[in-house]
Parts: structure tokens; sequence; C-alpha cells
């Protein structure tokens, strides 16, 4: 799908009408042809060149029409985006253009009292490349109001340079983190993410107290959930989770500013408990959003459907598997008509999952639904997801009866991630894939003392002891048990839990 389609798609039914209604003002001719262009691209007609330029000469003016029309989309939406949006940016924004149109009018009284409440917004949000365009105008415009201290004001700018200049550091040291993660996941770069932030941090020459803040710790805790995901040891971040739990708690007390990214914080806190099974403290955290939710109404879009999977997760892993499914299917049916396909894909995924454990075979019906490619998959969502969903279809197939499919999905398997595996040093993924194939041709061996001490041998590697690592090894233990998965990975998270519970306070 090319760019100006998925634009077009991002568009509702009534943001299609008023895109057409901005088209036809805007054109000046009768004969301009990008509204029915657009009509053609709306109805995914694949013969749009020979309905508008029946010549196939005319390709230049096609292309040319389809530019036309992209840019009119792109300046639609940022129109609408700039008018339509509740989040504080937009209403700085809104604030210092307004302010500008005023003092360039001589309307000196309103237009600093426009920018004062932008400026007031700007700092709260700790915006400071807005602070800074915000305080420029007042010195540009400062001759038309006698009352102004042009010493004070120009300390002001003076301090807000220096904001500025820390803040360059902190997206400097993120740029970096982030490059280096990609060398992590792509690559298979051992690294100590302790040290490596630690490295960063002295490199830049950056404040340890400068990321105590919701922004920077943000940043700090998506790099740090990529690692853990990447490691499948949660456990590897808790110096981070500690801090971050200490910071959360000193600010409780404090007006709520960067509700977007405390949000977010919270919901890294939510993840990083549930993957340390600290389930009731993850919990803890999605109520937390849930009370900033009804604060900002606006964030709850972004962030709604992954809370929603938290808690189906932490209740379904608590040993309450109806509630667990419960939030999954009330997700899906809340998320909005143009919603994340990913949130879509993650929470199908895990309703088949759910189901599977459970020993339900609609999960098959559900997993048939998640039709796009693993390259797809694998973009979208990460090479992590791709394997586990993979994995996840071989033994359903197996477990369902579908044998003969379950061997050709395992050579798929292999073929397309054996040597990726094997690059990033995930030869467990592999040992488990191998015990399947035996388990498949022959039956009777997980009745076998060796067979059995392999596999429970897996739970003492401290990266299998990850909640949905549990979920694989404990469908292999229920082949033999003859029981539902759900039963033994309950049973052996509740046993790793007796040995070594997991708090973060």
């Amino acid at each position: 799908m090319d760019t100006l389609h998925e634009l077009v798609n991002i568009l509702d039914s009534q943001d299609k009408i008023d895109f057409k209604n901005y088209l036809s003002r805007k054109n000046k001719r009768n004969d301009v042809k990008n509204i029915k262009l657009f009509n053609l691209i709306e109805t995914d007609d694949i013969k749009s060149l020979n309905k508008i330029y029946k010549n196939s000469k005319n390709k230049d003016a096609y292309h040319a029409l389809r530019k036309r029309l992209q840019d009119s989309l792109l300046l639609f939406l940022s129109q609408r985006t700039f008018e339509n949006s509740n989040d504080e940016i937009y209403d700085i924004l809104r604030n210092i253009v307004v302010a500008r149109f005023l003092l360039e009018n001589n309307l000196s009284k309103i237009g600093f009292k426009s920018l004062d409440k932008a400026e007031r917004m700007a700092i709260n949000q700790e915006q400071f490349s807005l602070v800074n365009e915000i305080l420029l105008l007042k010195l540009q415009f400062s001759h038309l109001d006698p009352n102004i201290d042009l010493e004070k004001l120009t300390g002001m700018f003076r301090i807000n340079q220096d904001h500025m200049q820390r803040e360059a550091k902190l997206r400097l040291a993120y740029a970096s983190l982030r490059k280096e993660l990609d060398l992590i996941h792509l690559k298979g770069k051992v690294v100590n993410l302790s040290e490596l932030i630690e490295t960063t941090i002295k490199h830049y020459q950056i404040n340890r107290i400068d990321f105590m803040n919701y922004k920077s710790l943000y940043q700090i805790l998506f790099i740090a959930n990529e690692y853990a995901a990447i490691n499948q040891n949660y456990s590897l971040i808790q110096k981070f989770l500690i801090k971050s739990h200490q910071f959360i708690e000193s600010q409780k007390e404090k007006p709520d500013s960067q509700i977007f990214y405390k949000l977010h914080v919270l919901y890294y806190l939510a993840n990083f408990s549930l993957r340390n099974k600290a389930f009731a403290e993850s919990i803890d955290y999605l109520s937390q959003m849930e009370a900033l939710f009804d604060i900002k109404q606006q964030y709850k879009s972004v962030l709604y459907a992954r809370q929603q999977l938290l808690y189906a997760l932490n209740y379904f892993f608590m040993g309450n598997p109806e509630k667990g499914l419960g939030y999954v299917e009330d997700a899906l049916v809340d998320l909005p008509k143009h919603g994340s396909q990913t949130d879509t894909e993650d929470l199908m995924l895990t309703k088949a999952m759910f189901l599977t454990q459970l020993n339900d075979d609609d999960s098959l019906s559900i997993m048939a639904k998640l039709t796009h490619t693993d390259a797809w998959y694998e973009k979208k969502l990460g090479m992590l997801w791709s394997i586990r969903k993979n994995l996840m279809e071989i033994l359903m197939q197996i477990q369902f009866g579908n044998v003969e499919l379950s061997v050709s999905r395992i050579k798929s398997f292999k073929r397309r991630y054996k040597k990726y595996l094997n690059q990033v040093n995930e030869q467990r993924v592999l040992n488990f894939v191998a015990l399947v194939e035996k388990f498949l041709a022959k039956p009777d061996i997980i009745y076998q003392q060796t067979f059995q001490s392999t596999v429970y041998k897996m739970l003492e590697i401290e990266e299998n002891r990850d909640i949905f690592n549990i979920s694989f090894i404990a469908w292999l233990i229920s082949r033999w048990e003859k029981t539902i998965p759900y039963k033994i990975t309950i049973r052996l998270i509740q046993g790793l839990l007796e040995v070594s519970p997991t708090k973060m306070t």
C-alpha cells in the first residue's frame, strides 16, 4: 500500500466528506481531477489511471495529480489536527499564533495576555522550545509594553536556554541508546544495560538528576523494556524499576503535569511488574492509569487497549482465566474504528493463547484471523512477537490433532528463524523446538525420565522463568500429565513465586 492510500485510510467518513469540501473550495477550475482521484482511491479502484486519463502517455500528469492530492491531504490533516486537538501542546501553539497576530496589529494588552497564558502552560509541560519562542516574542514586542522588565525577561530567557541545552543532551543520549538497542536486537550484541546507560550519561555530560522527570523516565523505561524483552529477563532492569517507583511515589502530592509521559511510565512499570510476576503491583499501576484517564480523556485512546491487555494477563496468570479472558474480549469490542492495528493483533493473539491454555479449539479460528505476513508482524510488532506467534501456532496444531500441518509449520519456522536465533544467541528456543520435534516423531518419548528431566531443567534458566516462556514449557509438561496446559502454567508460576517472590518496593 502506497503513502496516499495509507493517508486516505486513516480518514473516517466525516473526514472524507470534509476533505472533499475542502478540495472543492480550493479548486479554481471545474476540470480539476483531484476529487475524482480521491473517490477512486477511496473505493480501491486499481484502474484509476485509465478512468482519469484515457491516453497512456499521461502517466506523468497522473503522478503529478497524485502528488498534489497528497500535499492537499497533508495540509488538511495538519489544519484539522491543529484545530481539533485537545492536547496541551496545541493549546500552547494556538495561543502563540493568536498572540503574534495581535502584537503585530498593536493589540499589546490582549496579545501579552495570550503569551502569558501560553508561557504558564509551556513551563508546566516542560516544553522549553516553546517557552523559548514565547520569550523571543515578548522580547521582540517589549517596546509595546512599558511595564515589561527587560532585564528580568532577559534572565528568564537565559535560564530557559540552559533548560534547552539540558534537554538537547538528553535527546542525544536517548538517540544513542536507541541506536545501541538496534545493534542488540538485530545483531545479537551483548551489553550490560546499566553500564551502557552510565557510559552514555558520562559521554554527554548529563547530570543524573536531569533524568528524574516523567519525559526522561519514559524514554529510559522504553529502552529498558526493549532490552528486557530481547533478553527475556525482566529481572535485569530491577534497578531502574526501583528508581522509577521511588520517583512516582515522590510525585504523588504534586499537581498532575506531563500526563502523557506519566501514563507511559505507569504502563511500563505495570508491564515490568507483570513480567516479574508481581501481579498485585502491576494492577496497582494500572489503577493509577485509570485515574489519569479520568483527568485526560484524550489519552485514553492511546493506551486503553494496552492497559486492558495487561489487566487480562495479570488476572489470567494469577489464576482467574475467566476474568482475564473477559478483559480481552471487552477490549476487542471497545477498540475504536480507526484504532491501532497492532493493538488488535496483540489482543487476538492473547485471546488465542488463553483459549489454547484452556484447551478450547476456538483458538484455531482466532489464530486464523491473524492474516498478515511474518514480515509485517516482524516490522510492526517485533521479531520476538512473530517468533512467539509462530511457536504458538505449532503447539496449537499439535494440541488439536493437526500433526501434519504442525510438522510443516516447524520446517517453515526453522527456515525463517533459525539463522536469526543463532545470531542473537537464542539457542534455547531452538532447543525447545527440537523437543517438540522429538515428541512428534515419537510421542511415547514424553514418558521417558530423561525427556522429562530435560524439560524441567529448562526452568532453571533465568530467561525461561518469564511468564510467556513458562507457558510454553507448561504445554510440554501437560502432554505427559494429560491435563490442560493452564493448570501446569499456574502451578509453575506459583512454585517460582514461593522460591523467589518479586517485589519492587
